[in-house]
């Protein structure tokens, strides 16, 4: 099985540091009003910078505080953790004879987590943020992935915890398996499995 794993909030569970990061990043700029909850929601509904339009303040321009927001989270990134069963998963496929691979909106600060965890050498190929891929949903770094490793569609999965990780899956022509370990995702995508624990994929394997 070739499986296309989405890292935030599916490989590596990065989102209590993305909240933190953002409300440190809210604070800079003068926004104390807010609720910790609802911007992990909104992360995990839609985007990163769909939560930056929806709480910045006005005068700051979105590119403004992504890039403050990035300072803020340099600092606090390597306290994300991988997910429970993440690895062994990972381990598993490669042992079936299946490959796995990377595809995120995250720099290639995502690579150097997967490597400080020992998940380097069971991927066979990567698109970070530093490819200059157009985000998900669109299909073309999937499909790129897909062509430079010569991809049985039939026999591949993309794995993400956001609607748009399952409609990527679907533009390009393969299934999605949406993970959502706290039922928190309004489901839009029609993903051919929803899970809750990464251990449910290995009957997939």
């Amino acid at each position: 099985m070739d499986l296309f794993w989405d890292f935030d909030g599916t490989l590596f569970d990065t989102y209590p540091v993305m909240v933190k990061s953002f409300q440190k990043t809210l604070t800079h700029f003068g926004v104390t009003n807010f609720n910790s909850i609802e911007i992990y929601q909104t992360m995990r509904q839609y985007s990163l910078g769909k939560a930056i339009d929806k709480y910045r303040p006005k005068q700051t321009s979105s590119s403004i505080f992504r890039t403050s927001y990035r300072r803020v989270e340099d600092q606090y990134l390597n306290q994300a953790k991988p997910f429970d069963n993440a690895l062994k998963v990972c381990q598993r496929n490669v042992q079936a004879s299946g490959r796995n691979f990377l595809l995120t909106h995250r720099n290639d600060q995502a690579k150097q987590l997967l490597d400080d965890y020992k998940f380097t050498s069971l991927f066979s190929g990567f698109v970070t943020e530093n490819d200059h891929f157009p985000r998900k949903p669109d299909p073309a770094s999937l499909v790129y992935l897909i062509q430079k490793f010569q991809v049985n569609k039939k026999a591949a999965i993309m794995i993400g915890d956001r609607n748009l990780d399952i409609l990527a899956a679907h533009n390009a022509g393969i299934k999605g398996i949406l993970f959502d370990p706290d039922n928190c995702v309004l489901v839009e995508s029609a993903p051919e499995r929803q899970i809750q624990q990464l251990s449910e994929l290995l009957s997939e394997i």
